[in-house]
C-alpha cells in the first residue's frame, strides 16, 4: 500500500452509508481498513439499489480498498478478537446507536484502556449526549432535521430531497475530518487518542450557511426557492430552445455586466440600480425574465458557447450518463475501469481529492464476505488450527 495513511490501521463496525464511506475513502488514501461484518449476511448495503449477479454494484463501491473480517459480535471470543485489533488500530469508526458499543463490552473506557492513542470516531443520528441521543436517527432525519430538505423544493412545494443520501455522506466526511485532527495530534506527540463525536443533523446544518445570523437577527427564514440562489443575483436554471435547462451565475459585479451584454441587454449592464448585488436582489424577477427571455430563443449548445467566450460561470445540467461521457471528467481520472468477479468490466468513480505526491489508489473492489478473515487473524498471531475452531465454532465466518 502507498498513499499519506499508509501504517494507519483503521477497524470499521459499520454498516450501510456512513461509517463505512468514511472509512472508504482512508482506504483510498493508502490506510488499512479491516471491516468487520456479521457471518452469513454481513453489510445490508451488499443488496442495497442495483445488484450485478446478486451483488450491490454500491457495495464494490463503498467497500473497496477494505478488508472483510467476519465475526460474530455476540460471542465473547468474537468480541475478544475485536479487542486484540484495537490494541494495534490507529482508529475505530462505528455508527451504530449510541450505548450499543458499550453494550458489547466496547466503549471508551475499554477501548482507551487498551490502547490509549486510538481515534474512536462515532457516527450516530443525533450524536452522543443530548436528549435525542437515543433517537434512531438515518441521513434522511439529518437532512430533516439539518435544515437542507427545508430549503430544498420549489417555492411553496413539498421539501424536497436531493436525490442521494446526502446527510450520510456528510457526515462521513466530517467523521474523516475529525479522524485526520485527531490522528495529527497523536502522531506529534500532543496527545492521546479521543472520540470523535459526529452527529447526522449536525453535519447537515453545518452547511447551511448564514441561516441563524439572518433568523436571530432579521428574522428572515430561508424558504425554498427552486432553482435560484435567495439573495445572489442574477443566478439560476434557464429553460433553452431545445427542451434543456442551463445554469448560469452571473452574479458578481464584473460577470453580471459581460452577462447581459452577452445577452443584448446593454441597458441594464449600465443601469446603476444593478451595479451591486443588493441592488439586483431588489429586481431579481425581472433580470431573471431577461435572461430566460434570451436563453429560451437558443439552443443549449450557442447558450454555451456565448456565454464561455463571455467568461460568464454556465453548465448544463448533467444526468449520469452525461458525466461518464464527459472530457473532462475522463481526463481527471474520474470515471475509472474497475473488474469484478467473473471478469466483468465496470465503469466506477475514480477518487477526491487529487494530491500532487501521494494520490489515492484503488487496489480491489469490495471483497466477498469474510475474504480476509484468515489473513487478519494471522497477522494476530492465530495458527491454523486456531481460526479452524473459531470457523466450526461460528464465532468468524
Amino acid at each position: 500500500m502507498s498513499g499519506p495513511l499508509k501504517g494507519i490501521r483503521v477497524i470499521e463496525i459499520g454498516t450501510l452509508i456512513a461509517a463505512p464511506f468514511a472509512a472508504r475513502v482512508m482506504a483510498e488514501f493508502g490506510a488499512d481498513v479491516i471491516k468487520i461484518e456479521a457471518p452469513v449476511n454481513g453489510d445490508p448495503i451488499r443488496k442495497w439499489r442495483k445488484l450485478h449477479e446478486g451483488t450491490s454494484l454500491w457495495w464494490y463501491l463503498q467497500s473497496r480498498n477494505k478488508k472483510s473480517l467476519s465475526v460474530n459480535l455476540k460471542s465473547a471470543q468474537g468480541i475478544a478478537l475485536i479487542k486484540q485489533l484495537a490494541a494495534e488500530a490507529d482508529v475505530l469508526i462505528e455508527n451504530m446507536k449510541p450505548g450499543a458499543l458499550e453494550s458489547l463490552g466496547l466503549g471508551w473506557d475499554v477501548l482507551q484502556e487498551i490502547n490509549p492513542k486510538l481515534t474512536l470516531v462515532r457516527i450516530s443520528g443525533y450524536g452522543q449526549t443530548g436528549p435525542y441521543k437515543d433517537r434512531p436517527g438515518f441521513g434522511a432525519i439529518g437532512e430533516a432535521m439539518g435544515g437542507i430538505r427545508y430549503t430544498t423544493g420549489e417555492p411553496g412545494g413539498v421539501p424536497a430531497r436531493a436525490g442521494i443520501s446526502l446527510g450520510d455522506s456528510l457526515a462521513s466526511l466530517h467523521a474523516v475530518i475529525g479522524a485526520l485532527m485527531s490522528l495529527l495530534r497523536v502522531k506529534t506527540g500532543q496527545g492521546l487518542g479521543q472520540v470523535v463525536d459526529v452527529s447526522l443533523v449536525e453535519s447537515v446544518f453545518n452547511l447551511m450557511e448564514s441561516l441563524v445570523p439572518e433568523y436571530d437577527l432579521l428574522g428572515h427564514v430561508r424558504e425554498r426557492s427552486g432553482g435560484a440562489l435567495p439573495g445572489i443575483a442574477p443566478s439560476n436554471t434557464y429553460p433553452t430552445r431545445d427542451a434543456g435547462y442551463v445554469v448560469i451565475a452571473g452574479n458578481s459585479n464584473p460577470i453580471f455586466k459581460r452577462l447581459m451584454h452577452a445577452i443584448g441587454r446593454a441597458d441594464l449592464a449600465d443601469d446603476p440600480a444593478f451595479e451591486h448585488n443588493d441592488g439586483r436582489v431588489q429586481q431579481v424577477a425581472l433580470l431573471d425574465a431577461a435572461i430566460a427571455g434570451w436563453t429560451s430563443l437558443h439552443g443549449m449548445e450557442h447558450v454555451l458557447a456565448v456565454l464561455e467566450q463571455a467568461g460568464v460561470p454556465s453548465g448544463r445540467i448533467y444526468s449520469i450518463a452525461d458525466i461518464v461521457a464527459d472530457p473532462h471528467y475522463q481526463a481527471r481520472d474520474m470515471i475509472l475501469s474497475a473488474q469484478l468477479p467473473g471478469g466483468v468490466k465496470v465503469k466506477m468513480p475514480g477518487i477526491v481529492p487529487k494530491l500532487s505526491d501521494t494520490p489515492g489508489e484503488i487496489r480491489w473492489q469490495g471483497p466477498a464476505l469474510g475474504a480476509h478473515t484468515v489473513e487478519v487473524l494471522s497477522g494476530l498471531g492465530l495458527d491454523e488450527a486456531e481460526i479452524r475452531r473459531l470457523q466450526q465454532e461460528g464465532v468468524v465466518q
